[in-house]
Parts: C-alpha cells; structure tokens; sequence
C-alpha cells in the first residue's frame, strides 16, 4: 500500500481508503462479511475509513469504532459526516442555512458520531451537504473552532454536491476546512478545472470518492440491470440515467488492457492524478478489497491510455434523480 500526504493535516493515509455506505446503506449489507471485509483492509495496509450518520442511521459508524478497537495498535483514520438538519441530499441553494447546519445540530450529531464510533475525538468531520451561499455565515465557522478547539474533531471537511465540484470554492477559501470530497472518476473529470487547482494552493487534502460511477466503471452492469426493492441505486439508475451510463461504460472497454478489470482501471486513473489524497471504493466483499487494494503498487498507466481516458469525460448536470 502506498500512503499520500492528506493536505495540512500532514497525516500520511493510504491513496486506497475504504467507503463505507455499503455497509448499512444499500440491500443486502451483513455485519459479519463487513467485519472481515474491514479487517482484510487493514492487513493489507488500508488507514483511512470513511462513513457517515446517514448510513444507517450511525449503524455504519458503530462498525468503524469496532474495527478501530479491533486495531489497537494501528493508526486507523477515521471519518464521518454530519447530516444535514432537514434530511435532504443534496443541498439545494433554496434550502437555508438554519434548516441544514444550524451550530446545536452540528454539536449534536458530532456528539451522536463520537458515541456511535466510542472514541473521544475522530479525525475527520465532514458537513454531508453543501451550498456556497451558506459560505459566509459565522455560526458554521464558529462551531468548527469550538470543536477543535475542545479537541473533539482534528480536522473539518464538507462533501461536494454530485457534479457541483465547484459549489464549494467560497468555503474553502474561508480557511477552516482541511478536506474535501468529490465525486472524480474517469467520467467525472470537472474537480481538476478548479477545485483540484485550489486545494493544491492552500494544502487542502482532497478525497476522490464513486471511483466506480456508483458500479458502471466496474464494467459488470447491464441495460437490463435490476436493483432489489429498497437499494438506493433502483432510485438512481433510472431507465434515463442507466442506459446512457453503460453505454459510456461499454465504449471503455476496447481500451482495458490485457489482464486488466474495467474496475482496476477505473482506480488507476484517479491514483494518476497527484492531487488526490485517497480514494475510497465501496468494498463490502473480501474479494472486492483484495482486487482494490492491490492497485496501489506504485504501477502506472501508460501515458497513451491516460490521454486516452480522458477523452471519456462526461459532464453531467444535477437531476431529479441525481441525489
């Protein structure tokens, strides 16, 4: 496993974390297999995990804290997100500020992560939603400082709107936040025009996450894809949304190189790029982690193919159906 420096906070995580809504968030998610999953990931190198209350309802997070105490000696990172007040994803710029982070709601569900993880501070808390018209209220920053400042959360994130990578820069530049995470892959290019650039100038550490375009960069979806009742991605990859992403998945395939998965791809493209600090596929199955983990061996792309790739990306904007 190789390790990045994550921005300011000068930690040295691995460029391959671990998304964790798989666990509590979609069908069929089991305990058990998460637990060995999870602690495959460690052996193989993996420090930086990444949940939120919103999966589950905390039941996500109870499982990162009980891997940390199966870790004892080992420096796992871990990261959360408080959920917007009113329960909606993503922010809208006619939600208000009052009705998404007000500063009792932002101590309150950091207090809620810290019981459900069982540890006294975690490392990184991000907001879940974001608006930049929110940029310039004090109460958000205030509540940061107050946080760590009593030495509950190391360090403050927010997590960018699906295809708004840019629906974030005013918070950034306020200077309090240490992280951010955006939707990048080969098909969502757009943080490398202004959100990348801006990072790298004031050393704020970035994590790639949908490395897989929510399953079709995996190259194992159809059009005749089905989700089982309940699974948030039958909400997702509606007929309209579904066909077009096979589609710009199939044209992929001539390109993959021999002895090499569409997924594995997929992840080298983003650990091309330096100003990613980690990314964090989804690996609920032992198999999963064995596969993605094993990209982080210092092996490049090919320049040609990277060129190439990035001829694929494809610029979406946000719909009903985005979320």
């Amino acid at each position: 496993m190789k390790y990045r420096r994550f921005g300011r906070t000068d930690w040295q995580v691995s460029e391959v974390g671990y998304g964790m809504w798989g666990m509590a968030g979609w069908t069929a998610s089991d305990d058990a297999q998460s637990a060995k999953s999870l602690d495959l990931a460690v052996d193989n190198g993996v420090n930086f995990f990444d949940t939120a209350w919103g999966y589950g309802e905390g039941h996500s997070e109870e499982l990162l804290g009980e891997l940390v105490k199966r870790h004892p000696s080992k420096k796992l990172y871990s990261a959360s997100k408080i959920p917007p007040k009113n329960f909606q994803w993503p922010a809208k710029p006619e939600y208000a500020f009052e009705d998404s982070y007000p500063t009792e709601h932002i101590m309150e569900y950091t207090h809620k992560t810290l019981k459900n993880l069982g540890l006294e501070q975690i490392d990184l808390m991000q907001f879940h939603t974001w608006d930049d018209g929110w940029s310039n209220r004090e109460e958000w920053q205030r509540a940061i400082e107050d946080l760590k400042t009593s030495g509950k959360v190391a360090a403050m994130g927010i997590s960018m709107n699906r295809w708004e990578p840019e629906n974030g820069i005013k918070a950034l530049k306020t200077g309090l936040l240490d992280a951010v995470q955006v939707i990048y892959n080969i098909f969502d290019q757009a943080p490398v025009d202004s959100l990348f650039p801006l990072c790298k100038e004031l050393d704020i550490a970035t994590i790639a996450r949908v490395p897989f375009d929510e399953g079709t960069l995996t190259g194992t979806m159809t059009k005749d894809t089905t989700f089982p009742k309940g699974d948030w991605r039958g909400t997702y990859f509606v007929s309209e949304n579904l066909i077009s992403s096979v589609e710009h998945a199939d044209a992929l395939r001539p390109l993959i190189p021999e002895g090499m998965t569409m997924a594995e791809m997929a992840l080298r493209f983003i650990l091309m790029n330096d100003n990613v600090g980690t990314t964090i596929p989804g690996m609920r199955k032992q198999r999963n982690v064995l596969a993605n983990t094993a990209t982080s061996d210092g092996k490049l792309l090919t320049k040609e193919l990277y060129k190439e790739l990035k001829k694929h990306r494809w610029d979406r904007v946000p719909t009903s159906w985005s979320q």
